[in-house]
């Protein structure tokens, strides 16, 4: 049996599981908080299906009652009003529920322990994302991608199933490092996969097609995540998430059993097309560079710290926009489903034409190094004046049409650093390279995360993002000299 495309149903394959890993990752930060509205009624009637609130003038407290039959009392100066005082609008959550923010503080000191709590799980999560770049690349180098996919998503699906269990912050905090375990890997998996599938000038668009597929899974996640919330609970959503990538599974092993030299299902037309365009083809007795060998190269910091600089952005947004998106515009938990995902398709959209632009380059007779390079520009050059437009918008629907350019802008450049490790070197070190990257992006995330717990203001902490752009791409220019492979 011969499969047309084959390469095409590899990255199909990985964009899913990417949507997937996405799903997960969205799974905490759209149900920690969330504005949750309730009709006012003189009288509550459980028989009908819908969120209810009714005044006791007695204690001057509220029982709110959800169509799923949950109750709760809240007091009167701790909820807000809106449509003439006729829908009373409860904060709720996996943090209220749990306990880990005071149900009795205020608005603004809870909104700042909301803010503070999760930006601590989240640096455990990325510390143990961070650890997971380093040697996930190295154990795709060695097992292989098809193993390594496989071990990742195992790890992190059941990670995120076992979320249901969790009890309070120590709970959340174990489980979200279980989940930053396995989540890393397809990052440097990725970069691995399609340097063996791809021939050079495929390679970012490859790339950019897995940087749309986690814009993909970032757009529906507030969609999902948040309806599931409301039919079935957080509970059971960590359940169903956490389930769809132990199923990915199973079509991974069917499909992928080799790469694309010994596969029995690739046309040879294919298998001639992919091998003779890729430059490391030509490199014979090739071993895999140590850490030690990559980090004394300059070139390889293009890939570090490039990554250092500009992943916080993107990270910040994936933290914390859902909180932003409640706290400035006081959005409900309808209006936050089917805001929260534009960003996300600027995203989608930034990725596949960042991977295509460069192609395209190179295509019209550009040079491996002019045609990323223009590209990383480009993409950087759309960033920082969408990014100070977007602190400025006066209402939602504004700032997230203008967040879109931002997310865009960033995943039209970043798809193109992402490439880099397959420009600089052959397959045995690509993982490696794209570990380091990953890594050093975590880093940059964790002393972004630990920045933001010191600005109360969310309109700087966003505005100051702006600055990442130019020290990133200062940082690619300054150490990767002519990108080509290192010999």
């Amino acid at each position: 049996m011969k499969i047309k495309g084959l390469r095409w149903w590899i990255i199909g394959l990985i964009m899913l599981i990417t949507v997937i890993n996405y799903l997960d990752r969205g799974t905490l930060n759209y149900m920690w908080v969330a504005n949750i509205e309730y009709k006012k009624v003189d009288q509550i009637n459980p028989k009908i299906k819908e969120n209810q609130a009714q005044f006791l003038v007695a204690n001057n407290t509220y029982v709110l009652l959800s169509k799923g039959g949950e109750k709760v009392i809240q007091k009167a100066e701790l909820v807000s009003f809106k449509n003439d005082n006729q829908i009373i609008v409860n904060r709720q959550g996996i943090a209220y529920e749990l306990g880990i923010v005071d149900k009795n503080a205020s608005p603004e000191v809870a909104s700042k322990q909301a803010k503070d709590e999760l930006g601590t799980i989240t640096i455990f999560f990325m510390i143990a994302y961070g650890f997971s770049q380093l040697f996930s690349g190295k154990l795709y180098d060695k097992i292989g991608t098809r193993r390594g996919f496989a071990t990742s998503v195992l790890v992190w699906g059941f990670a995120d199933a076992l979320t249901s269990l969790a009890q309070g912050k120590v709970g959340l905090t174990g489980f979200r490092m279980m989940l930053g375990l396995g989540e890393a890997g397809p990052w440097p998996g990725t970069t691995k996969s399609n340097a063996e599938w791809f021939p050079q000038r495929e390679r970012a668009f490859a790339q950019g097609l897995f940087g749309a597929a986690a814009s993909i899974g970032s757009i529906i996640a507030p969609i999902v995540i948040l309806s599931l919330y409301i039919s079935i609970g957080w509970k059971y959503t960590f359940v169903v998430v956490g389930s769809l990538g132990i199923l990915w599974i199973i079509p991974w092993l069917v499909i992928n059993k080799k790469g694309p030299k010994e596969h029995k299902w690739i046309s040879d037309k294919e298998r001639e097309y992919i091998l003779s365009n890729q430059p490391e083809s030509k490199v014979t007795n090739e071993v895999a560079k140590s850490w030690g060998q990559l980090l004394a190269n300059r070139k390889n910091y293009s890939v570090i710290l490039g990554r250092f600089f500009l992943d916080p952005i993107w990270w910040m947004f994936v933290t914390f926009l859902p909180m932003y998106l409640v706290e400035e515009f006081n959005l409900n938990i309808k209006e936050l489903a089917f805001s929260a995902w534009v960003p996300y398709l600027g995203a989608m959209i930034g990725s596949i034409s960042g991977g295509w632009f460069s192609g395209y380059l190179i295509r019209k007779g550009f040079t491996v190094d002019k045609a990323r390079k223009t590209a990383i520009i480009v993409g950087g050059s759309i960033i920082v004046p969408s990014i100070i437009a977007s602190v400025m918008a006066a209402n939602a629907a504004l700032a997230v049409i203008l967040m879109a350019f931002v997310l865009g802008g960033f995943q039209f450049t970043i798809v193109n650093i992402q490439t880099l490790p397959s420009d600089l070197h052959c397959g045995k070190s690509v993982g490696s390279l794209a570990g380091l990257g990953g890594a050093a992006a975590v880093l940059g995330t964790i002393l972004a995360i630990l920045f933001a717990g010191q600005i109360a203001s969310w309109t700087l902490l966003f505005g100051l993002l702006a600055a990442l752009v130019p020290l990133s791409l200062l940082s690619v220019f300054m150490t990767v000299g002519k990108i080509e492979q290192i010999t």
